[in-house]
């Protein structure tokens, strides 16, 4: 079936003029034959560790074979079977896949997201989830984002009535900050429209500690509550200027974006700073230069280009889109009275090791500048805001920012109630499932009877199981 092309099938893209433009997916669909060609390339190895790095086990080896048959319905099936959120991840995934495609060893690995896409958009995807049997069991999931959902559609396939409580007018969570050239906006809509066949209700516009509580809801008859709130809550970093118009938080600018990009900047020849090296630094720098055009569009980064923690496709699109880098800067102020005027920044070096042997960085003396700029995006990572949660729940926040439970399986110190999270959209997607896994298992030791395997998502007799070859499950978080 496999090939031995090194070459990766080209993916048609945006020109940077078409870019300049305005939010068009960069990324555009293979043709039929483009995504046979590539599939073709895949070896069908005996391991599959494609498989193996993807945090949900996406069975990806799967469905590129039968793309090689131009089987695109069975595809498309597949695909969907494994991930609820397919349309979303194969747009924006990180392809942790791809990086462990064996073909990447003496070339390019298979395009595996973009035959996800191929997969998605050439079968038909339009597919209702079965749910098992209804069960008289209540669930509350707290937060509509990737973990929510993915516990949500676990929990429903097993049966279970489960409730989704989600404090903005939307569901997604950070999936809604995504700029649109890499999602145009219907993509969630097409996946939850798939589990119309489960009992899984969503309830937006309500918020824990003013609407309820875990333990209102919990007192209400829900028998087990997860709390999936992500970590939406942006971290700043305290500098003088800080309150003045034009500063913002990397996640509500592109929020802001998405929702109405024509009044966020105000008008073109904008000079941007955004301060951060992560992708979601680069989303808002790559966002400001669409708006700012023919403005400027700089990105602040404390330590050297290798240090960088933004994927590499997103710093090649960034770079070929016009956005600049200064590299080993650190900022100090912003500068203006009645709104941004400029940012001074100073010089870095690496420094000596923390006490734990991690790298880290220095300022050094006497290298201030001023970087004119009359916008300032602040991206510097993110926490979770457990304003509403009591502190009975003892909950740990990750190095990441979102909260977890500290005992096995993710509970917290309140009986019935779990939290977790995950760094990037398939990780939160592989925490959500492994907790529902985790409440499955506390409702059966509860009601004395044995824990409820994920069934067979269209409602066939055989579940689905892993490809042969695949070392055995695993949740990455």
């Amino acid at each position: 079936m496999g090939g031995f092309r090194y070459t990766r099938t080209p993916i048609p893209e945006e020109t940077k003029e078409e870019r300049d433009a305005g939010f068009g997916e960069v990324l555009h669909p293979y043709t039929p034959d483009e995504a046979v060609l590539e599939a073709q390339r895949c070896l069908n190895c005996a391991m599959p560790w494609c498989v193996q790095a993807c945090p949900i086990t996406q069975d990806c080896r799967g469905y590129i074979q039968l793309l090689a048959q131009r089987r695109f319905d069975d595809a498309a099936r597949l695909t969907v079977r494994d991930n609820p959120l397919a349309t979303v991840l194969c747009k924006t995934c990180y392809h942790y896949c791809e990086d462990a495609c064996v073909m990447g060893e003496r070339g390019a690995p298979v395009a595996i997201r973009h035959l996800k896409r191929a997969a998605v958009e050439l079968g038909r995807s339009d597919l209702a989830y079965v749910g098992a049997p209804r069960r008289p069991e209540r669930v509350a999931v707290i937060g509509g984002g990737p973990a929510g959902l993915m516990a949500a559609w676990e929990l429903g396939l097993r049966g279970y009535s489960v409730t989704v409580l989600e404090e903005k007018p939307f569901l997604g969570g950070q999936m809604e900050t995504i700029p649109k050239y890499h999602l145009e906006g219907e993509e969630l809509d097409r996946d939850l429209a798939r589990f119309r066949g489960l009992d899984v209700v969503f309830v937006v516009g309500k918020r824990a500690g003013v609407d309820f509580t875990p333990e209102s809801l919990l007192a209400d008859g829900y028998l087990a509550v997860y709390i999936a709130i992500g970590a939406s809550d942006p971290r700043r970093l305290g500098l003088p200027g800080e309150e003045l118009p034009g500063v913002y938080s990397a996640l509500e600018f592109l929020l802001a974006v998405n929702k109405g990009p024509e009044g966020v900047l105000g008008r073109k020849g904008r000079t941007v700073c955004v301060i951060g090296g992560g992708d979601v630094a680069l989303d808002a720098a790559r966002s400001s230069l669409r708006l700012a055009s023919p403005g400027s569009v700089t990105v602040l980064y404390r330590q050297g280009p290798e240090a960088m923690p933004a994927g590499g496709e997103e710093r090649r699109d960034a770079t070929v889109e016009g956005v600049r880098f200064a590299y080993q800067r650190s900022p100090v102020r912003i500068l203006g009275t009645t709104r941004v005027e400029g940012l001074v920044v100073q010089a870095t070096r690496a420094g000596p090791p923390d006490p734990r042997g991690r790298p880290t960085v220095e300022v050094v003396p006497g290298t201030e500048e001023t970087i004119p700029c009359d916008t300032v995006i602040e991206a510097v990572g993110e926490r979770a805001d457990l304003s509403g949660f009591p502190a009975e729940l003892d909950l740990k926040v990750s190095s990441h920012g979102w909260p977890e439970g500290g005992r096995p399986g993710w509970a917290t110190d309140l009986e019935g109630v779990f939290a977790s999270g995950g760094k990037s959209v398939v990780y939160a997607m592989s925490a959500g499932s492994a907790a529902a896994v985790a409440i499955d298992a506390y409702l059966a030791r509860k009601l004395g009877r044995s824990p409820i395997p994920r069934p067979e998502p269209f409602g066939e007799a055989t579940p689905p199981k892993l490809p042969d070859g695949y070392g055995g499950p695993s949740w990455h978080l």
